[in-house]
């Protein structure tokens, strides 16, 4: 660490705020590439170069990202450079046509441009060449690419530093680190290493900032990188910049009087050690034999051909150039420690010598430092202790040991942190904010069950299974509210009727910067698959939950480039965002007593439960568990609750695609199988899962979500067998478990009968502890991954929302009548009352439907809502197969909005398949939230009845395909009765 100030001009501190303005005068704004075609292809990556650009500049945290334009001659970038002045940058390959970049260079030179001209080579033997034969008089620097982008950031941060550095450091003593090395190779990767570090030491220095305005001077007071090749050139900056150097990073061996010398590394070092004494100063050189030279000197040593020399560069320049560690020293000033964390001071407590400990305490450093880290809870604790109230250096480590644990624990199970990108630490953060508005509802319900699981201790009733909230970071209302002004989105979202334009809108604008350095930070510690969810003010609310009307996105976030996930990540937030102004979003708020200008959005962007088998990352299954059953049958009651299972993410479920529904309390009792074609007809047949290695640079939001595979690819993982059955075609029997030959079937039987994991145990304990906790009937989604090798079972709890339930206000009484009169009868019937103002009957034709034509009937189904809302005309919905279902060979795969006029909806059964309501969906639950009346039947089976014949010889207002609009002068009459499940609906002369 240097302990002295960099030298800089006196200036008061209103003018050193203000002459950040003035710093870099020059910047590369616009690059012109000269390369031959095929070069043009290898350096672009198919096409790719901007995006790779753009991408390093992101991550990089650079405010100003260069274009590039390509030519493929000497000649036309000639002319371009004299006929266009905004190029500021050439690069060009060794070679283009007949010219190469040697001569190029010159002729820019000849007509008057003050351009810079860099040669960038993709071959090593081929730019040793080319350096051998041609003057370099007029070239700035020759590069050699080596497959990543940060070289080209690298070249156009050398030239700006290089053009700026006189005035940068005259005007505001921004301090210089000097590279000397002759190699083109070495230097081409030392400097993209060098100016990553230094960028990301520059980012959290910034953090430290007094205000704004001293945060901007650090920002823009970026140290300069100069870069010398002889030592000459270098003992000439050494000497310009003397009082500025704060390092220097050197070759051992290196052109002097034009020979090389192994003595010029040292003389160097000598030349800068007599200026200033305590510049940092690293060797480097593949002969080791100059390593104890150089320690015995006091400088760092490299060795080049190390496998791992970027990394001890890297390593090097943090522990020589860094920012804010805590240096445990002994009274000497002999250092015997470093931490630059809460979570390494922690470590070295546990070591470090009693004499040091005692020495810092005796000082109140520990309390300084951790206020300085913005720690001030643990700092106010420890500030008011003096050493004589401990009994020696022992019981004064063990308490600060203790403070430091109880603090972390208390903030993990209790607190919403806020998020610090330099202390952000994964293994230690388990629930944070960026932004100080709301959390939203969602992210207010987790919040709380991070409480109720705490108070209640759960967990620790199930050994074995760690039952959890998985680590999120809340992104709050506020940035959602600076995103829509600093882009002028709110009232062109609220008044736009178009959804695509509305994403692109969102899209094209730009995240507030400040969340974009903490997302950034976010992804440099996280590398695990993350869902990015909705939580907006009303979701998850007393009585209109808003569910499923928001959007959800899964990142694998597994890419290589942090620029990469980066975009994706800000892609699928953004996406959100334009969720709340969506045609879906809106028509749900209209159906409410809310207004959309009274939404707000946060964002939740959590841990994925799961783990990683081959290129896929899921859990071994997931699901939605209810304290209360619409549609119970005997023994079941109610109250005992329903859940609905499925292998792998939970799309499956919260979409009503097939999947095992159970009651906790009685987990054998699985109706939907109680016979062999019946589980056949509804097991799952396949699974969600993340694919990692799927394209991330897809158009629209397709790389975004989930992936579905068959279950076989489960078998090959392994998950399979947890929860399947085998069905024998010979039998016509199934099995439980996967040790006969057949088909495979998602049964959950080795689970729900035979106990493999507590399963229904947990269920029933989390719906009655969410019951008791809201005062109120709850929905719980979760996700599990069973336990493999030493990593034990864990059970994430994903979100806890009220379930609104049609109250009995009228305890109806459904007297015998004749099924002429009758349009429907059921005894599974949501909702409960009288409904009398019914006109409208919309019927999708239950003989000309066809499954492979179901979305089409989707369409035309909204069409007449559409037409019917307008009018304020509540309707009865009749059609076949499951409503809402997201798979449309199940039925007719409407978005809420599209039926939301809907007063009463009936669902037949198909002739070959019998319809079970999707009580674990979000389509299901927005039936509920609603108050909508539900008839389910299945005339087939005996379950209920629909008159169709009756139906298709009504006269039509409009027909669209399959789906006929019938009006009546008379009301038709709804009865339900929710206590018994029964309900019917009389046609219209009856009434």
């Amino acid at each position: 660490m240097i302990t002295r100030p960099i030298a800089e001009p006196i200036l008061d501190a209103e003018e050193r705020f203000e002459g950040f303005e003035n710093l870099m005068p020059f910047r590369v704004q616009n690059i012109l590439l000269v390369s031959s075609l095929y070069d043009s292809f290898i350096l672009r990556e198919d096409g790719r170069l901007n995006e790779l650009l753009i991408d390093e500049s992101l991550e990089l945290n650079l405010r100003q990202i260069p274009g590039i334009t390509h030519v493929s001659s000497c000649a036309e970038a000639l002319d371009l450079a004299q006929s266009n002045p905004q190029f500021n940058l050439i690069v060009t390959n060794l070679t283009v046509g007949d010219t190469n970049a040697a001569d190029l260079a010159s002729k820019v030179r000849e007509a008057g441009l003050d351009v810079p001209v860099v040669v960038l080579g993709y071959d090593y033997r081929e730019i040793k060449n080319f350096v051998a034969r041609n003057p370099l008089t007029d070239v700035d620097r020759v590069f050699l690419w080596q497959g990543t982008a940060r070289i080209l950031i690298a070249i156009v941060k050398y030239i700006e530093d290089k053009r700026n550095v006189l005035h940068d450091t005259r005007a505001m003593g921004v301090p210089v680190l000097l590279v000397v090395e002759d190699n083109i190779r070495y230097y081409s990767s030392f400097l993209p290493a060098i100016y990553t570090e230094l960028i990301k030491q520059s980012r959290r220095v910034i953090q430290e900032g007094i205000n704004v305005a001293h945060k901007l001077v650090r920002m823009q007071a970026r140290p300069k990188i100069l870069l010398a090749s002889n030592f000459e050139d270098a003992a000439q900056l050494v000497q310009e910049y003397r009082e500025y150097i704060f390092g220097l990073v050197s070759d051992v061996e290196f052109p002097w009087d034009g020979k090389l010398n192994p003595e010029a590394g040292f003389e160097l070092a000598r030349m800068v050690k007599s200026l200033t004494p305590d510049v940092p100063v690293v060797l480097q050189t593949s002969r080791t034999e100059f390593r104890p030279r150089a320690h015995a000197e006091g400088h760092s040593f490299l060795r080049k051909r190390s496998p791992t020399l970027l990394k001890d560069l890297r390593r090097l320049l943090t522990d020589h150039f860094g920012f804010g560690d805590f240096a445990f020293r002994l009274p000497d000033q002999t250092e015997v420690g470093r931490a630059k964390d809460l979570t390494e001071l922690e470590e070295l407590l546990q070591t470090v010598p009693p004499e040091s400990l005692m020495y810092h305490a005796q000082r109140n450093h520990f309390s300084h430092w951790l206020m300085a880290r913005t720690e001030f809870a643990l700092a106010a604790k420890l500030r008011p202790r003096k050493v004589s109230d401990f009994d020696g250096p022992e019981h004064l480590r063990r308490d600060l040991i203790q403070s430091i644990e109880d603090y972390r624990h208390e903030q993990n199970e209790v607190l919403i942190g806020d998020f610090k990108a330099e202390t952000f630490t994964p293994s230690q953060s388990s629930f944070l904010r960026i932004g100080s508005g709301s959390l939203g509802g969602k992210a207010r319900g987790l919040a709380f069950v991070r409480h109720l699981l705490r108070t209640r201790r759960i967990a620790k009733r199930f050994p074995g299974v760690r039952i959890s909230v998985p680590p999120a970071v809340v992104i709050a209302t506020d940035q959602f509210d600076q995103f829509l002004a600093e882009n002028n989105l709110s009232d062109f979202a609220l008044h736009c009727d178009d959804d695509s334009e509305i994403q692109q809108r969102f899209l094209d604008s730009p995240l507030p910067v400040p969340l974009q350095e903490n997302l950034r930070a976010f992804l440099e510690e996280v590398r695990y698959p993350v869902a990015v969810r909705s939580s907006s003010l009303l979701e998850d609310s007393q009585y209109q939950p808003f569910t499923g009307v928001y959007e959800t996105f899964m990142l694998g976030n597994q890419q290589a480039s942090l620029l990469a996930r980066l975009e994706e990540l800000s892609e699928a937030i953004k996406r959100v965002y334009a969720s709340t102004f969506s045609q879906h979003a809106k028509a749900y708020v209209r159906a409410t007593p809310y207004r959309l200008e009274e939404e707000k959005m946060a964002v939740i962007l959590q841990q994925v439960v799961g783990r990683l088998h081959g290129h896929r990352f899921y859990p071994d299954f997931s699901g939605v568990v209810r304290s209360h059953n619409f549609y119970p049958v005997a023994p079941m009651t109610y109250a005992d609750g329903i859940a609905a299972v499925a292998l792998g993410l939970g799309r499956t479920v919260v979409d009503g695609c097939k999947c095992i529904n159970f009651c906790p309390r009685y987990p054998r009792n699985l109706l939907q199988f109680s016979s062999v074609e019946d589980i056949l007809a509804n097991t799952q047949t396949e699974f969600c899962a993340l694919e990692l290695d799927g394209a991330s640079d897809a158009a629209g939001p397709g790389h975004l979500r989930e992936v579905r595979f068959e279950l076989d690819v489960a078998e090959q993982d392994g998950t399979l067998h947890a929860v399947a059955s085998t069905y024998s075609a010979d039998n016509h029997a199934v099995y439980d478990g996967l040790s006969r030959p057949g088909s495979r079937l998602v049964t959950f039987a080795p689970m729900l009968k035979y106990g493999i994991f507590p399963l229904a145990q947990i269920l029933e304990v989390l719906v009655r502890a969410g019951e008791d906790a809201l005062g109120n009937p709850v929905e719980i989604e979760f996700a599990v991954s069973l336990p493999r090798g030493e990593q034990p079972a864990e059970f994430g709890f994903l979100q806890i929302r009220p379930l609104t339930l049609a109250r009995d206000y009228l305890d109806l009484t459904i007297e015998e009548a004749d099924p002429t009169h009758l349009i429907c009868q059921s005894t599974k019937v949501l909702g409960n009352g009288c409904i009398e103002n019914l006109h409208d009957i919309v019927v999708v034709d239950s003989q000309r439907f066809e499954r492979s034509r179901s979305r089409e009937v989707a369409e035309a189904v909204a069409k007449f809502n559409a037409d019917l809302t307008a009018e304020n005309r509540p309707y009865l919905l009749i059609g076949v197969g499951r409503w809402g279902s997201n798979d449309p060979w199940l039925g007719i795969p409407v978005e809420w909005d599209e039926i939301s006029g809907a007063r009463v909806i009936v669902e037949a059964g198909f002739h070959d398949f019998r319809v079970t309501p999707s009580q674990g969906s979000h389509f299901f639950q927005n039936l509920t939230a609603f108050q909508v009346g539900y008839f389910t039947v299945n005339p087939d089976a005996g379950e209920g009845s629909v008159d169709w014949h009756w139906l298709a010889e009504q006269p039509r207002v409009k027909e669209l395909g399959c789906v006929r609009h019938l009006q009546f002068a008379q009301p038709l009459r709804v009865v339900m009765k929710s206590r018994t499940g029964q309900g019917v609906i009389y046609k219209p002369e009856e009434n």
